[in-house]
């Protein structure tokens, strides 16, 4: 397969937004504590996930697949420790 400079572009701008929560993430893992995250922007984002990863299954699209589905996964993992550090 042999990619295109706009796949390439693609993959890299993928790349950067499936990272976005990173940050995020290791912040809340390292401080244990989520009091000043909004859990209602990761459940916004999640609901936003879950229908790019579909839309880009229907349309047999490794970027938008690839993407979500990191990013479902960091959201998922900010929203458990959203739930699981909300007292600090």
């Amino acid at each position: 397969m042999e990619l295109s400079g706009v796949d390439i572009l693609g993959y890299v701008a993928g790349l950067i937004t499936a990272f976005t929560f990173l940050p995020q993430v290791l912040k809340t893992w390292k401080t244990k504590s989520a009091k000043d995250v909004s859990l209602a922007m990761f459940l916004i984002a999640l609901t936003n996930q879950i229908l790019w990863l579909a839309f880009g299954i229907l349309r047999a699209d490794p970027v938008i697949i690839i993407t979500n589905a990191v990013m479902l996964f960091m959201t998922s993992i900010m929203i458990a420790l959203k739930l699981k550090y909300n007292h600090s």
